[in-house]
C-alpha cells in the first residue's frame, strides 16, 4: 500500500493542466483551459480545466474530478496505478506502508519480474532496429506484413536473435537474476544449461491495461516443422493469458470513446486494424475466450463485435465464446469477412472508411448470425433443425436480462418459423434445469405474451425541486467560501421593554462554515438528499479537523457521483465561458467575492421552504382528521403561518 506521505507529495507536485495536457489539446481560456471532450465525440469544446482549483469538468459526459480521477477515467488506471504514474512523471520516490516480510518478498518478486520483462522488451526492440540480423530478418518480415515504422514502434515490436543464449547472457551481464529470467519464462534452465525461449523469433510484447509488459508472443520465421509457429510466455505471477487481451493498452481509449470493442484472433489482426485507423480492437491471442477477458472489456464498454475470418474453420466452436459474452450481460454482434479474408488482409486492402462501412453493414445481431450459420446445415432435416432451435434457445438462456431474453425469443420465432409457445417452453425447461443444478428449486415461470403498445403520457416539464436546489447551494457556499471570515448582519426578533417582538439588526463575525453549521443546528435542519447530507457532513468534518479543504485531495474520499457533483458546482461559472454568452452581448460577471447576505438568504429560504412544507403536511392531516385532533392541528398551522410571516419579513430586511 502506498504511504500517505507519498500520496500527499504527488498531489502537491501534480498540476492538473500539465497531466491532462499530455492527453488532451488544451487552449487557454481566461484563467482556465478548455478543449474537446476526450470521452465523447464533439466539435465544440465542453471540457474545462481549472489550474486554480486543480479540477476538471467534462460538461458533455458529466464526468469530473481531480488529476487522479482523470487518469482513472481516461487511462482506466486503478487508484494505485494513477498515483504511481504521477509519481514517475514528477520524479517522486514511492514509499509504501509497513508490510510483512512475506508481502514484501512477493511484491519485490513481482516487481523484479516486471523489470525483467521490460528489459526484454527494450532488448528485442534494439535487436530489431540496431543489428544487421534484426533488420534483415525481423524488420523485413514486419515490412512485408505492411507495417510502417510508426506502427512497429507503437506496438514495441522486436526480434530475438537466432542464437541460443543472446538475451539470457545480456540480461545476466546487466545484473538481472537468473531466477527471475526463468520465472518469467524468458529463459529456460535445464541442469547447467540456460538458453532463450524465443530464439530466432519476431516478438510481440503483451501489455497490461496500464501499459506494463506482462509477457510475449513470438513467431518463428523458418520452416522448422518441429517448432511451433507461435510461442507465448508461460503462465507466471505477472502473466495469466486467460486474463489479458492483446492490444488492450493501445485500444482502451478508443473502446471507451466508440462504446464498442472489436474482438479478433491474432496479433497482426489488431496491428493492421490500428494502422488503418480503427483502434478499438483487441485479440484473444488464439486462446479460447474467457470470462476474465470479457470482464476486462466490460470495464470499457458493454458492446462487443466479434470479427471472424471468411473461411474460419471451427466457426461453430467459436459460438461458445459468444455464449460466454452473453452470460456476462454484454451486447454482442458478429461480422464475418469475405471468403479468403481475415481482419489483417482486409485492413491491408481497404481504407478506413471502406472497412467501417463494411463492419457497419455486415455486423449482425448474434441471433441472426447464429441462425444463418446453423439453418443452412439443417436444411431439409427436421431433427437437425430441432437441434438448431435448441442450440439458439440455449444461447438466449445465457442472457441474464429477461427483457432481452423475450425480445430474442420473438426474433428466433420469426427466423426459425417455430411457435412462440415451443420456444418459451424450451427456455423454461433450460432455466429450470440450470436453476436446479445451481441449487435452486428448479421451478421457473416463463414470461410470455405479446408486447402491448402503451400510449406515452404527454411530456410534463419537471418541477424545480426547491429543497434540492437550496441544499445544493449550501454545499456550493461551503466549497467556495467555507473558511472565509466575514461580518454577518441578520435581523432577528427580540422583545422590547414592553414585551413586544421587534426586528433588530444583529451583527456576528464568523467563518462561513461556522455560520451555516450553527444556523442549521439551531433549527434542527437536516438535508433530505442523501448525497448532499453525506457531502455536508464530510465538508464540516474537513473544516473542523484541518486548516483548509483542498478540493483536489478531498475528491479522493468521495464516490464518483459525489465528485461529479462537486466539480459541476465549482465549475458552474466556467460553463458560462463555454456558452460564449458574450457573443450575444450577454456579459456574465464571475463571482469572486463572498456576499454575506447570500449565506443568510439561502438559510432563511431553506427555513421558509421547510415551514411551508410543514404547513402543507398539517393541512393534509386536517383533511383526514375531522374529529378530536382537528382543532389542535389548526392551531399548529396558525403558529407555523406566523413563523412563515416572520421569516418572510426577515428575508425582506436582508434583501
Amino acid at each position: 500500500m502506498i504511504h500517505k506521505s507519498t500520496v500527499d507529495q504527488v498531489f502537491d507536485a501534480a498540476r492538473v493542466e500539465e497531466v491532462i495536457g499530455d492527453f488532451v489539446q488544451l487552449k487557454k481560456s481566461g484563467s482556465n483551459y478548455k478543449g474537446l471532450s476526450p470521452f465523447t465525440d464533439e466539435r465544440s469544446p465542453s471540457f474545462m480545466v481549472s489550474p486554480v482549483k486543480q479540477i476538471w469538468k467534462d460538461f458533455s459526459s458529466g464526468k469530473g474530478g481531480n488529476v487522479v480521477a482523470f487518469l482513472m477515467e481516461h487511462e482506466h488506471f486503478n487508484y494505485p496505478e494513477a498515483i504511481k504514474y504521477l509519481a514517475k512523471k514528477y520524479g517522486i520516490e514511492i514509499e509504501e506502508t509497513e508490510r510483512t516480510d512475506e508481502q514484501k518478498q512477493q511484491a519485490d518478486e513481482r516487481e523484479s519480474m516486471y523489470l525483467v520483462s521490460e528489459f526484454a522488451n527494450q532488448f528485442f526492440q534494439k535487436k530489431l532496429h540496431k543489428t544487421e540480423q534484426g533488420k534483415a530478418i525481423g524488420l523485413s518480415y514486419f515490412k512485408e506484413r505492411g507495417f510502417t515504422n510508426e506502427t512497429i514502434k507503437k506496438f514495441d515490436l522486436g526480434y530475438s536473435p537466432d542464437l541460443w543464449d543472446a538475451f539470457t547472457e545480456e540480461a545476466l551481464k546487466s545484473g538481472y537474476k537468473l531466477a527471475f529470467l526463468e520465472k518469467t519464462g524468458l529463459s529456460i534452465v535445464k541442469e547447467q544449461k540456460k538458453f532463450d525461449r524465443f530464439k530466432g523469433r519476431v516478438m510481440f510484447p503483451i501489455h497490461s491495461m496500464s501499459g506494463r509488459t506482462l509477457g510475449f508472443g513470438g513467431r518463428i520465421l523458418t520452416n522448422d516443422k518441429k517448432a511451433a509457429k507461435y510461442l507465448n510466455s508461460p503462465e507466471s505471477d505477472i502473466y495469466h493469458k486467460s486474463k489479458v487481451l492483446y492490444g488492450i493498452y493501445h485500444a482502451k481509449q478508443s473502446i471507451a470513446k466508440e462504446d464498442n470493442c472489436y474482438l479478433v484472433e491474432g496479433y497482426t489482426d489488431v496491428i493492421q486494424m490500428h494502422q488503418v485507423g480503427i483502434e478499438n480492437v483487441v485479440a484473444s491471442s488464439g486462446t479460447a475466450l474467457t470470462a476474465d477477458q470479457i470482464r476486462l472489456i466490460n470495464r470499457l464498454t458493454k458492446n462487443i463485435t466479434v470479427l471472424f475470418d471468411g473461411d474460419a474453420a471451427g466457426l461453430r466452436a467459436s459460438m461458445r465464446g459468444i455464449d460466454l459474452i452473453l452470460e456476462q450481460g454484454m451486447n454482442v454482434k458478429v461480422c464475418t469477412f469475405p471468403e479468403g479474408e481475415d481482419p489483417d488482409s482486409f485492413a491491408k486492402a481497404n481504407t478506413q472508411e471502406e472497412i467501417q462501412d463494411f463492419l457497419q453493414q455486415n455486423s449482425k445481431d448474434f441471433i441472426s448470425f447464429k441462425a444463418s450459420l446453423l439453418v443452412n446445415q439443417a436444411e431439409g432435416d427436421p431433427i437437425k433443425k430441432a437441434e438448431v432451435v435448441r442450440d439458439m434457445v440455449n444461447s438466449i438462456a445465457k442472457i441474464p436480462d429477461q427483457i432481452q431474453q423475450e425480445i430474442y425469443l420473438k426474433e428466433c420465432t420469426r427466423i426459425m418459423d417455430v411457435s412462440e409457445d415451443v420456444l418459451y417452453s424450451t427456455l423454461a425447461q433450460l432455466n429450470a434445469k440450470n436453476n436446479k443444478e445451481s441449487g435452486g428449486s428448479g421451478k421457473y415461470t416463463p414470461k410470455k405474451g405479446n408486447f402491448e403498445v402503451i400510449k406515452q403520457p404527454k411530456e410534463v416539464r419537471p418541477k424545480v425541486d426547491r429543497q434540492f436546489e437550496l441544499e445544493r447551494h449550501i454545499i456550493s457556499l461551503l466549497l467556495r467560501y467555507g473558511k472565509v471570515e466575514d461580518l454577518f448582519e441578520e435581523y432577528v426578533y427580540k422583545e422590547d421593554s414592553d414585551g413586544n417582538l421587534v426586528l433588530e439588526l444583529e451583527k456576528q463575525e464568523a467563518k462561513v462554515y461556522e455560520k451555516i453549521f450553527l444556523d442549521l443546528q439551531e433549527d434542527e435542519i437536516e438535508f433530505t438528499n442523501d448525497g448532499f447530507r453525506s457531502l455536508y457532513e464530510k465538508i464540516i468534518y474537513e473544516f473542523n479537523t484541518k486548516e483548509d479543504l483542498k478540493v483536489e485531495t478531498f475528491i479522493n474520499e468521495l464516490t464518483a457521483a459525489q465528485a461529479s457533483e462537486i466539480t459541476a458546482i465549482l465549475m458552474a461559472e466556467e460553463k458560462n465561458v463555454l456558452h460564449r454568452w458574450e457573443d450575444q452581448d450577454i456579459f456574465v460577471q464571475p463571482k469572486t467575492k463572498l456576499e454575506a447576505r447570500e449565506v443568510n438568504d439561502t438559510i432563511l429560504n431553506l427555513r421558509m421552504h421547510l415551514v411551508k412544507q410543514k404547513v402543507a403536511e398539517l393541512m393534509e392531516d386536517a383533511k383526514k382528521d375531522i374529529a378530536a385532533h382537528h382543532h389542535q392541528i389548526l392551531e399548529q398551522v396558525i403558529e407555523y403561518k406566523k413563523l412563515e410571516m416572520n421569516i418572510a419579513e426577515r428575508i425582506k430586511r436582508v434583501l
